[in-house]
């Protein structure tokens, strides 16, 4: 196997608007991390209790697999979706579930869960302090199995002083894995959030279940934001034939920016994730349209992907298949794009979060990312991605 760029266990800058030396700036960090496969240790099920209000977190919720026989549920054989359960109490099983179990193959005990979640706080912690001297102010998490799991990651000494929120809806993946957000609640003020269903379908038209894109709107430092957490269909099948899936991402995708800003154009807007193509691919260039460089920025094309000038450095977030991507990417709004420092935010660098400890020092993989996962035995690693973030400045 090719031995994995070296130069993955640095850290990466771009985007250094602003030249201002010795100015006094507010800063913050906003970025994501795949969390690679985040469960508890109990085996799940997802109870959909339809007569719940659709944003209620009980409408759709995970619950222990032994006491499916205790709650009221009918027999369904319909798709699976929160438009089509309305009224109804269903369970739906999920495929990952066992995985994740001390009866496993993985023998995924407490103690190996415990690590996970001190693992993924240390991470998050220190997402960006090199500059803000504080974790961040918003984080998205990817591969999470509930909220009780989010719930545990954020009561980890590493986190919980800064106090933060959960923003998470349950999807219909077929996996049982959802994506999340995080915020330390003094910083930011969330005002709507919801879940958009990506529908996508195999090759004899059969629906196949993957994440949901969650969006969320509300104030970050008294300045109106949105943000869209992402895992798109992965390559499954390959490259070629599983793309469709991920063009159909970049257009609800778009067609929930596109929305969100036309409600109100001042609305800073981060779609963030894995997307599981690169900056070039199609479904990033020619769906979502997101532009690689801020000359090339119009009210036509007003999405900027902080991460294509990295990508042409070579810089990567994974090794797929034994050759590196930048799958993990955050993409923003044209207003936030500035040539110097001013009252509101606007971004100052991003880049993908590489220190020592995430990269893997031997072995075949060597100068990739530290997973926790080498087939069913536990590493003591962090994930098979690395982590994105950006940061943010402005006038204090």
């Amino acid at each position: 196997m090719k031995k994995f760029l070296s130069f993955f266990a640095i850290i990466f800058s771009i985007m250094a608007f602003s030249q201002q030396q010795g100015k006094l700036r507010k800063v913050a960090t906003v970025g994501f991390l795949n969390v690679e496969n985040l469960w508890d240790t109990i085996r799940s099920a997802d109870y959909i209790d339809g007569t719940k209000d659709i944003k209620n977190p009980a409408f759709h919720r995970s619950i222990p697999l032994d006491s499916v026989k205790f709650l009221e549920a009918e027999k369904y054989d319909g798709p699976w979706s929160d438009g089509a359960l309305i009224g109804k109490k269903v369970v739906r099983y999920q495929g990952g579930s066992e995985e994740f179990t001390p009866k496993s193959a993985k023998n995924y005990n407490t103690k190996v869960y415990k690590t996970k979640l001190a693992n993924e706080a240390k991470v998050i912690s220190e997402m960006g302090a090199q500059y803000t001297k504080t974790a961040p102010a918003v984080v998205g998490l990817i591969e999470v199995e509930n909220r009780q799991v989010i719930q545990d990651l954020i009561n980890e000494p590493a986190l919980k002083k800064y106090d933060y929120g959960i923003i998470h809806y349950n999807s219909y993946d077929y996996r049982g894995i959802d994506v999340a957000l995080i915020y330390q609640k003094r910083r930011f003020t969330p005002t709507n959030s919801l879940k958009k269903e990506l529908k996508v379908f195999g090759d004899e038209g059969k629906r196949e279940y993957t994440r949901d894109i969650l969006v969320v709107t509300g104030f970050l430092d008294n300045e109106k934001v949105a943000f869209f957490m992402n895992h798109w269909p992965s390559r499954r099948g390959g490259e070629a034939i599983s793309l469709p899936k991920r063009n159909a991402a970049a257009a609800l995708l778009k067609q929930q920016m596109d929305s969100v800003r036309a409600a109100d154009p001042s609305t800073k807007l981060f779609a963030m994730g894995d997307f599981n193509d690169d900056p070039v691919s199609s479904s990033l260039k020619n769906y979502l349209k997101a532009q690689p460089s801020p000359k090339d920025l119009s009210d036509a094309n007003p999405y900027l992907n902080l991460m294509y000038p990295l990508y042409k450095k070579g810089v990567a977030s994974l090794a797929y298949q034994d050759a590196p991507n930048l799958f993990d990417q955050i993409i923003v709004s044209k207003n936030l794009i500035q040539d110097q420092v001013t009252k509101d935010y606007s971004v100052y660098k991003a880049e993908i979060f590489a220190p020592a400890y995430l990269v893997n020092k031997e072995g075949n993989y060597k100068g990739y990312p530290f997973r926790s996962w080498n087939g069913d035995q536990f590493t003591g690693g962090y994930s098979d991605h690395f982590p994105a973030f950006v940061v943010l400045q402005k006038e204090p």
